[in-house]
């Protein structure tokens, strides 16, 4: 097994989990970030981070560190890192066709002695059972004879500066004894908060699988009491907060559930557990409730304007915000494009501002023309679904400025005072 002396790094995939990963790697060892976009390496090469989870001066700290998006740049590594996206597809099954073309790019580089580890988020058993395969195909290597692999799940938190790479437990494991002992000590070298190692590859996988699946329903949870609550004419958060005065009561919240994690992981079990004949009941229903809250608030939003005396059919609505979460440019697997097809199902025109996402990647991503700057007087109607810092600084009154003087306020992220706004989820 390689000593940390020798290991001469290849992350494969820079976006919001392999480029802080690289950096941190970079500072301690030579380090190659590897993206198939080359773009993306030309920005980074240049101190760009347009995901700004790096800045410039830690891009220039990484002393070790060289981007490449040529795969022959990768001959030089002998311990290789995944970190590539693993979405759901149109009918929310694994698309692992990046996971699996990273595969095979390892696979005509690898040589004897080397390591494979694996970030990507799978379900347990991927690892041995996709990943390892097209390797072993393309190199002719064989697993524990020749090469390695490893399996540590990616816990970055986008858009989060306190909770960062290096203050996260890290979950660690090998495909052999001493392939476990490696990784562990690989990630303990730049992980201060410390690691833990599991028994098994497919240990560490189901790890991080359940780690959002927990968190899925317990907001599918909130959101399913959020609808009772509403039909009871009662302030959901006002019961939270009665009710989060137990010490054991956890503080979740309702909201639309989307992001690159939150709303794909639970897929990936439910797919490998229906695989092995288990139809998983409670998981798939939370997915339910969850996927269905962007129209929940789209036909809330109608029904107030038409009480208000707002004909909806050729109405203006504000959308503040795409991210998929506050303080952030990432719009992957956002939710908040179910709101806005939903609104425009009703033939309103809907408009989208957010000052954290580029209206090129709106467009690109989702066929979504961000507008550029907000205007007074203009809006029947205004759903805040992402608390980014900006709209909090407005408030209500600045927000409802926007509007026409009949108008609605939504505010999904109870970011506005309860009295400031027409409704709240």
């Amino acid at each position: 097994m390689r000593q940390l002396s020798d290991v001469r790094v290849a992350v494969i995939g820079l976006g919001y989990v392999g480029l802080p990963l690289a950096v941190a790697l970079g500072r301690r060892y030579p380090t190659i970030g590897f993206d198939i976009d080359p773009q993306r390496v030309d920005e980074l090469r240049s101190g760009v981070d347009d995901t700004l989870e790096v800045s410039a001066e830690e891009l220039q700290d990484a002393g070790q560190l060289s981007f490449a998006s040529d795969p022959a740049d990768l001959a030089d590594a002998n311990t290789y890192i995944v970190t590539v996206p693993t979405p759901i597809d149109r009918y929310k099954r694994p698309e692992m066709s990046a996971l699996v073309a990273a595969s095979r790019t390892i696979g005509s580089v690898i040589a004897p002695g080397d390591v494979v580890i694996y970030e990507s988020t799978v379900y347990p058993g991927a690892t041995e059972e996709v990943c390892v395969p097209v390797i072993e195909a393309t190199s002719g290597l064989k697993l524990n004879e020749d090469f390695f692999a490893g399996y540590s799940p990616e816990r970055i938190n986008p858009g989060d500066k306190v909770h960062r790479l290096a203050d996260i437990v890290k979950v660690t494991s090998g495909s052999s004894p001493e392939a476990g002992e490696f990784v562990d000590a690989l990630y303990a070298s730049i992980v201060t908060a410390g690691t833990h190692r599991a028994s098994s590859l497919k240990v560490a996988e189901a790890a991080k699988v359940i780690e959002n699946t927990q968190r899925d329903l317990n907001i599918a949870l909130i959101n399913e009491l959020a609808l009772i609550f509403e039909r009871m004419g009662l302030d959901t958060e006002e019961v939270l907060q009665a009710a989060g005065t137990k010490w054991n009561f956890l503080p979740f919240r309702p909201g639309l559930v989307g992001g690159h994690c939150i709303g794909v992981d639970p897929y990936y079990l439910t797919f490998k557990a229906q695989e092995i004949g288990y139809h998983p009941e409670i998981i798939l229903a939370g997915r339910r409730i969850n996927d269905q809250m962007g129209e929940y608030v789209a036909d809330r939003t109608m029904k107030l304007m038409t009480r208000a005396g707002i004909n909806v059919v050729g109405s203006r609505i504000l959308v503040l915000g795409l991210a998929f979460k506050e303080n952030c440019p990432d719009i992957r697997n956002t939710k908040v494009v179910d709101l806005i097809r939903a609104l425009a199902s009703y033939n309103a025109t809907v408009d989208v501002y957010d000052p954290w996402v580029a209206s090129a990647d709106a467009c690109a991503e989702y066929g979504i023309a961000t507008i550029a700057e907000l205007q007074q007087g203009r809006y029947d109607a205004i759903v805040l679904a992402v608390a980014h810092r900006e709209f909090v600084a407005m408030g209500a009154d600045r927000i409802r400025a926007l509007a026409k003087p009949e108008h609605v306020l939504f505010d999904i992220k109870h970011a506005l005072p309860k009295e400031s706004v027409t409704a709240r989820l």
